[in-house]
């Protein structure tokens, strides 16, 4: 339908080499839009842009001024830019007492400190065009907190304050900023998690479709959020768990 259709726009994915962020970007791919593909490790970047006939940039979401050199050969490149989805993360599991401060900081840096300033110089760019997409990858750990997490959980319900924040400064531009908040998907993040037994059958039972979510099943929740389909919806948080968050 055209209303999904993303033929000329151009998207930048974070952290989108792999699992979720690559389900995300290959949707995009699909729908027409010239997805440059973001994450650190240069060489698996190219490969997993090069499967979707994009581009990659390879910088850390903590590093500012190597981020807005990127952001400024993106708009050389292709005269624009149009879609965010900021999607790079990091997650650190240990428990409290061994949890130090060094570690809490490293990971809201990455999470908000590089999703804001990341939003804000994309914004930027969009701004001139009267139209925009921005889209951060959020969790289910925002509102459902588990043990051994906590700088993650923070950092994701940091993020979802944000999205409320950007979206009414926003709207006046044209610009749409919303989150996406999965549940848990099996990617090379969650692996260790999904191998053990206990947790995994924990996940299972407490979740209504009874199973853990597959990345492309981000895909077409992620296209909608950067379409047209999408025109009225900012400040919004969309969320992709099978139920979990509503089951007891």
């Amino acid at each position: 339908m055209k209303m999904f259709d993303l033929s000329g726009r151009v998207a930048l994915v974070t952290g989108g080499s792999r699992g979720i962020g690559y389900a995300m970007a290959e949707a995009l791919a699909g729908a027409g839009a010239k997805v440059v593909l973001n994450a650190r490790d240069a060489a698996a970047t190219a490969a997993a842009a090069a499967k979707l006939g994009g581009t990659a940039e390879c910088f850390d979401v903590t590093d500012e001024a190597a981020g807005t050199a990127a952001l400024d050969r993106i708009v050389a490149r292709h005269g624009r830019l149009d879609i965010l989805i900021s999607n790079a993360g990091q997650a650190i599991r240990k428990p409290l007492f061994d949890f130090t401060t060094e570690e809490f900081d490293r990971v809201l840096h990455t999470h908000v400190r590089g999703g804001f300033w990341l939003a804000r110089e994309c914004a930027r760019r969009m701004a001139p065009n009267g139209w925009g997409r921005i889209l951060f990858t959020t969790s289910l750990m925002a509102r459902n907190a588990r043990a051994q997490v906590p700088a993650y959980a923070a950092a994701k319900t940091a993020l979802e304050g944000l999205v409320r924040a950007l979206a009414a400064e926003l709207a006046p531009r044209g610009i749409n900023v919303n989150g996406i908040a999965p549940g848990f998907i099996v990617t090379e993040l969650t692996k260790g998690l999904h191998e053990t037994p206990d947790f995994k059958a924990k996940v299972e039972g407490r979740t209504p479709m009874g199973r853990w979510g597959r990345p492309e099943e981000l895909g077409g929740p992620a296209l909608f959020l950067c379409s047209e389909a999408a025109s009225y919806v900012t400040g919004a948080i969309l969320t992709v768990d099978g139920g979990t968050s509503g089951y007891f």
